[in-house]
């Protein structure tokens, strides 16, 4: 049989694949999602490995993500931003980079796209008037009203093969994986310089 018939092509848009056979070792089988019960055709000693399918997995969320969010105008970092200020308060700069994990050179530009939208305000801190303090407006409120259901409609598309349950002890899994990385590398996984 000429597996070479039906043919479709690759989602990064390179050669064209073969249904069911693998282009190159390690590559799945792109004719095949969508289809029910698709198992990728990844190499069984890596698809045992927790970093292999996290990393794999974290492509997939990354994607649904830049999806849903663009259709909106916003980005991701704009959702965490604006959920550290209603959650924790009014914030620096260098704070608020630091709670959400993000490089502090690539703060201020996204509160600057936060702040020209008018979902932010920044006021000079009156005990170092080299600082800048961060607080949410009435309309960040609101856009983070917005982002909410459009982070839960994610969550329905990432995790749909699992129950309820299983959600949640994939969620608590992973929080305890991550709070044991952070708590030697740092939330954005930078190592930790501890001062002796």
């Amino acid at each position: 049989m000429d597996r070479r018939r039906n043919v479709t092509p690759s989602p990064d848009g390179g050669p064209d694949a073969v249904a069911g056979a693998c282009a190159d070792p390690g590559e799945p089988d792109w004719a095949a999602p969508g289809v029910a019960n698709y198992v990728a055709t990844w190499p069984t000693r890596l698809s045992r490995l927790a970093t292999w399918l996290v990393n794999k997995t974290a492509a997939h969320s990354h994607r649904l993500t830049a999806e849903a969010f663009a259709g909106t105008g916003g980005r991701r970092y704009h959702y965490a931003l604006l959920a550290s200020l209603a959650e924790f308060g009014a914030s620096s700069q260098a704070s608020l980079g630091r709670r959400c994990g993000f490089d502090r050179s690539d703060v201020a530009a996204m509160v600057n796209e936060l702040a020209t939208a008018g979902y932010v305000e920044r006021t000079q801190d009156p005990a170092d008037r080299r600082r800048n303090i961060i607080a949410i407006t009435g309309a960040g409120q609101a856009r983070l009203a917005e982002f909410d259901v459009i982070a839960e409609a994610m969550q329905d598309r990432l995790l749909a093969p699992l129950s309820p349950a299983e959600r949640a002890e994939f969620v608590r899994l992973l929080t305890r994986v991550l709070n044991h990385q952070a708590a030697s590398h740092g939330p954005s996984g930078e190592p930790i310089i501890h001062q002796t």
